[in-house]
């Protein structure tokens, strides 16, 4: 197999780009270029003045924020096939987040111009573009939201449920796997490992969760669901 049709295929593991002709993969290749981080290496860095847009073809980055004190709000992770730093290509502005490594990853670096060109010349590029920006607003302000208005332990329960929701089966369980770090669950919600480990506790004493070897097993998702939107008021 020859390094261009390996490149290619590699590009394909990205779902928007993997429909785009033959010669705008290649065209996009030609402009851009490949780079591999270990874990914890910082890919991006708040506020300085790159352009790039990165699509992840292997691993998973984090995209956080630190507070002056040094406390980590994370706010998404972003794995392969999706992309990263297109905010910043759209309204040239600073960074707006730091994005670290999450295991080894491998990116597809590309230039600004070369991305919005894309993005003019296929319809459907701008469109999974504004939707995956669309979806980032929308938890950004259900997440604003919760900040302003329920407490640290149901902030917990919102995340999990957050978590689980793609592992709900039709019984009504649903699995989450791998078991999350405290830690990175209370970067999420804006509190403490100790309040995370005590909802855990909590959540397991009442039989609502499991713990098993590899996984989380949430044995009534419709329960923790109605948890969740009783304190947002939505019930």
């Amino acid at each position: 197999m020859s390094a261009t049709i390996d490149a290619q295929s590699m590009v394909d593991r990205v779902p928007v780009l993997r429909s785009l002709p033959a010669e705008e993969k290649a065209a996009l290749l030609a402009k851009g270029r490949w780079r591999r981080f270990a874990p914890q290496d910082q890919i991006i860095d708040r506020d300085d003045e790159g352009r790039d847009v990165f699509f992840v073809i292997e691993g998973c980055v984090r995209v956080v924020i630190y507070s002056l004190s040094g406390r980590e709000i994370s706010f998404d992770d972003i794995g392969e096939g999706r992309c990263f730093g297109e905010l910043a290509a759209i309204d040239n502005q600073p960074r707006s987040a730091n994005v670290i490594a999450l295991v080894d990853t491998l990116v597809l670096v590309v230039p600004q111009q070369a991305f919005l060109d894309l993005a003019t010349r296929n319809p459907a590029v701008a469109l999974t573009v504004m939707r995956s920006l669309a979806g980032a607003l929308r938890r950004a302000t259900e997440r604003i939201m919760d900040l302003s208005t329920i407490g640290a332990n149901n902030r917990v329960h919102a995340e999990i449920l957050r978590l689980a929701r793609p592992g709900l089966k039709p019984d009504n369980t649903a699995v989450i796997s791998p078991i999350p770090l405290h830690g990175d669950i209370a970067a999420r919600v804006s509190t403490t490992r100790e309040t995370v480990a005590r909802v855990f506790s909590d959540l397991t004493r009442s039989g609502l969760v499991e713990r098993r070897q590899e996984s989380l097993l949430i044995k009534d998702f419709r329960r923790l669901s109605d948890m969740v939107h009783e304190v947002r008021g939505e019930m």
